[in-house]
């Protein structure tokens, strides 16, 4: 079931000092739809983020005026509730917690892949706008019940094992969309691995054996330097 908000046009405030990485960010979300406004410092950012409703915000580790941590926890502090992402060059296990612990959803590193920072801004919204409870999810003939754990494929049961069901539901949630090796390390393993280790692709070569290998038609693809989609 693909997510009927997925190509909903969002309000994002960006707050990013570089004048390049702001423009490119800009263009990114533009060009996925989405209304994009920028703040260059930190003060500015928060004083913006304040007055206006915004469905997003990304937002610079590093910035004059008011650092992001700062920003974020003032913004929470303040009762702000706008999902916030942060998009910084400081992107170890260590800075991902502590700017998860300011109040961000979400932290994405630099240098990012345009389509995961469009992906992840789109989830953003979706929490904004209030996603409704999904006991269920479909890809194509792939269907899943979130409630009784059971998985069919042209009404065939497939049996997985607990972390083969949390990533196959990852997949399923964003079907058609790209995720990276980075967003299933975050999102189905949570940091417990190390990004060079091959666990993941360990992982989605067994899914792809029980929900492909016997059907004409492969729904789970790798995509070349980007990482995989579940067809739709």
């Amino acid at each position: 079931m693909a997510d009927t908000l997925n190509h909903r046009s969002l309000k994002v405030l960006v707050i990013e000092d570089d004048n390049e990485m702001a423009r490119f960010i800009e263009k990114v979300l533009a060009d996925a739809g989405h209304d994009v406004e920028c703040a260059r410092d930190g003060a500015a950012g928060l004083a913006r983020a304040r007055a206006a409703d915004f469905d997003a915000l990304v937002v610079d580790r590093m910035l004059p005026e008011k650092d992001g941590l700062t920003l974020i926890r003032e913004f929470r502090d303040a009762g702000g509730t706008t999902p916030a992402l942060f998009l910084s060059a400081l992107a170890d296990v260590q800075n991902k917690v502590q700017g998860l612990q300011a109040g961000a959803e979400d932290y994405l590193g630099k240098p990012f892949v345009p389509a995961e920072l469009a992906a992840r801004v789109e989830a953003l919204g979706r929490r904004q706008a209030g996603e409704p409870q999904v006991t269920s999810l479909k890809a194509g003939d792939l269907e899943m019940n979130l409630l009784t754990r059971k998985v069919t494929r042209a009404g065939k049961k497939i049996d997985l094992q607990p972390r083969e069901f949390r990533l196959l539901e990852y997949l399923m949630r964003h079907a058609g969309q790209v995720v990276t090796r980075t967003m299933l390390l975050e999102k189905v393993w949570d940091y417990n691995f190390d990004p060079q280790t091959n666990v993941i692709d360990v992982h989605v070569s067994r899914l792809r054996s029980k929900i492909d290998k016997e059907f004409s038609e492969p729904l789970l693809q790798t995509v070349r330097g980007a990482g995989y989609r579940l067809q739709g």
